[in-house]
């Protein structure tokens, strides 16, 4: 079996993260607690066993979501990272954390009582057309040219130079 190593980390690269492990059951969870933790309509959660997840640069900050759960993200940017039994052996990584968040595949899904309605039709919404062609105001040059957000690899220094 080949090794896996796959990395992430935050919007601003204050935190970085390296997983040693292929991330089982991953599942995209619909329950409301983690719709306001992702700020979405589902969170896509990663399990990995926690002495797989090594922290390889700054430090997460916890919020206790509930008596059982810890929500992990960056304190610098409040990008969502983690979440967490703390009795468990495994800890779920975030799919969007993810460098590469096309190798985490969803396998199943949870909480569907609080899915979005809207959810089942997204597949037959329009999505085709580049960006940059719908553009007519030329948001994404000036997003492009500004962005602050940490490249999908590791880099050496953080805080990046503006």
């Amino acid at each position: 079996m080949s090794e896996v190593h796959l990395s992430g980390g935050c919007q601003c690269g204050a935190v970085r993260f390296r997983v040693d492990q292929q991330p089982d059951n991953v599942h995209v969870c619909h329950c409301r607690m983690c719709q306001k933790a992702v700020g979405g309509p589902f969170a896509v959660i990663c399990p990995v066993e926690k002495v797989n997840f090594h922290v390889t640069r700054g430090a997460i900050s916890w919020f206790k979501s509930s008596e059982l759960a810890n929500r992990g993200f960056c304190r610098e940017c409040g990008t969502p990272l983690i979440f967490d039994y703390p009795w468990a052996p495994d800890i779920g990584v975030l799919s969007g954390a993810f460098d590469q968040p096309d190798r985490v595949p969803p396998v199943v899904q949870y909480g569907n009582e609080s899915r979005v309605s809207w959810y089942a039709h997204l597949g037959e919404l329009p999505g085709d057309t580049p960006t940059y062609s719908v553009d007519p105001e030329g948001r994404l040059g000036r997003i492009s040219s500004s962005n602050r957000q940490h490249p999908d690899h590791d880099t050496a220094e953080w805080p990046p130079r503006n």
